[in-house]
């Protein structure tokens, strides 16, 4: 009988050796960068932080986006005029349109267009009046459509706020 746990234990002991080098990771070949493409660094990682409604964004506590390299973070977007008041209240479809205008003033501060975006959220407390007008969306992206997530919420900041749009953007080093 100790002579066959002995066989086992050396049987497994043999499986694990054989297991463990075999997850042995190769070298991997070194690759060299062409000199003709220059290597991209970010030089800047000081976080620039825009405020679209200066008094609205500091009475509520956010800033409309903020720049750390290359990426760009674009809080959500409301229907709103340049007091906080809700616009088009009651119309799903021209605040979906007023969201966009105001992620475009954004964009265009940082000097990107919506090609940029790599990733919109979208919230909304009415998600059939969202898929009625979504088709707007091909005349704002009109390259290819970020990644992204459409979300049915209960409510949003102020009641009548129906949709609210946010954007991650990854600026190109064309500058």
């Amino acid at each position: 009988m100790k002579n066959v746990n002995f066989l086992k234990l050396g049987f497994l002991t043999i499986i694990m050796i054989a297991s463990l080098t075999s997850c042995k990771e190769e070298p991997k070949a070194e690759t060299t960068q062409p000199e003709s493409q220059p290597v991209e660094v970010v030089l800047d990682e000081t976080p620039d932080y825009f405020m679209l409604r200066p008094e609205v964004e500091k009475a509520y506590g956010y800033s409309h986006a903020v720049k750390i390299g290359n990426s760009i973070k674009v809080s959500g977007a409301v229907s709103m005029d340049n007091e906080g008041n809700p616009t088009a209240i009651g119309d799903f479809e021209q605040q979906m349109k007023n969201c966009y205008a105001d992620l475009e003033r954004i964009l265009n501060h940082y000097g990107c267009t919506f090609d940029d975006v790599v990733k919109e959220d979208i919230f909304t407390t009415d998600m059939g009046k969202f898929l009625e007008f979504a088709g707007y969306r091909a005349e704002i992206y009109k390259k290819q459509f970020p990644t992204g997530s459409w979300l049915g919420v209960k409510e949003l900041a102020i009641p009548e706020f129906m949709i609210e749009i946010e954007l991650e953007v990854h600026k190109q080093n064309n500058e």
